[in-house]
């Protein structure tokens, strides 16, 4: 029996120190709503009852708002999930904005919103959700744009929250939302000389969120990367991404090995879309399962019971991944 009593004891204990899974689910932000056979069935294992799908961008064009790459879908996009309607909107859409202009731009983004839903009858969800970069000197007009964005809408309005959004919260401001979705990658551009992996460098996301805890919301969700991209650096120095690049990509007997995700052009020719010089270099980054587990880790400390959202759902970024 002392055996047996010992066994539930540990088991017990195991049972308690054994992280509880966060549920997750993606972001989905091509422009044609198309689903292939292995995002289908990766989407249906997410334990997250959402798929957060980006509906248009905003931009301002000669001084007007203009919608840009507004979807479209094909027959094959179909899921259980409820949709969460995602819009980008530029930073410049705020700068010098008047004020009339913003219940303006609210209510024309909630018609094209409500206008695609019933054009491909999307089950959306109760909630829209924004993604913004804003600054300082736009953080007012954007503040009182999510407001305006609610009452026309009669949603829950919520929206993203980047890096440097957090450390300086002081400058940047608090949204008016009660829920954020943080952005735990883009932690330095790729366009820099850097031997970082500037979609996610770890240290340097734990000194941008060292004070993670004291944000004042009242709900935090976490935006984890499981993209990759190849980075081409010409004789000038100059620099161009080519998008969902990854190191098994490289195997090419035109190509020299610098390293594990580097390397060097040996002979002029089209690679990736793209006609290269003998001389040019491209370096691949890529987020392996053992950094977004230490991202996880660190996050833990901070705070709890959050969903993930990885960005994002591609038959290029989540095959063979273990979510």
């Amino acid at each position: 029996m002392k055996v047996l009593s010992y066994l539930l004891v540990f088991l017990f204990l195991a049972s308690c120190s054994k992280k509880e899974k966060h549920p997750y689910s993606f972001y989905y932000w091509k422009t044609n709503l198309k689903f292939n056979n292995i995002e289908k069935e990766v989407l249906a294992k997410a334990n997250a009852p959402y798929l957060y799908t980006r509906f248009f961008d905003v931009d301002k064009v000669n001084g007007k708002f203009e919608p840009v790459a507004v979807i479209t879908q094909d027959k094959s996009f179909k899921t259980e999930k409820e949709i969460v309607p995602t819009v980008f909107i530029t930073n410049r859409s705020f700068i010098n904005i008047q004020k009339e202009e913003i219940p303006f731009l609210a209510k024309k983004i909630n018609d094209l919103i409500k206008k695609k839903t019933a054009d491909y009858n999307l089950k959306v969800n109760q909630e829209i959700q924004i993604d913004c970069d804003w600054t300082a000197g736009t953080k007012n007009d954007y503040f009182e744009f999510l407001k305006q964005l609610k009452k026309i809408s009669q949603k829950e309005i919520n929206c993203t929250l980047r890096l440097h959004q957090v450390k300086d919260k002081n400058v940047m401001g608090i949204p008016p939302v009660e829920k954020v979705y943080l952005m735990c990658y883009s932690t330095s551009s790729p366009l820099e000389n850097s031997d970082k992996n500037s979609i996610l460098d770890l240290n340097i996301m734990k000194s941008y969120l060292s004070k993670l805890e004291e944000y004042p919301v009242k709900k935090i969700e976490v935006a984890l990367p499981i993209y990759s991209w190849g980075i081409i650096t010409n004789h000038l120095g100059k620099h161009k991404l080519i998008n969902a690049l990854s190191a098994k990509d490289l195997d090419n007997p035109n190509f020299k090995k610098i390293s594990d995700t580097e390397i060097e052009i040996l002979k002029d020719g089209f690679y990736f879309g793209n006609f290269l010089n003998k001389g040019f270099k491209i370096k691949v980054e890529e987020i392996s399962q053992e950094q977004l587990n230490s991202v996880i880790e660190f996050l833990d400390k901070k705070i709890s019971s959050y969903n993930i959202i990885y960005y994002q759902l591609d038959s290029k970024f989540v095959e063979g991944r273990k979510f």
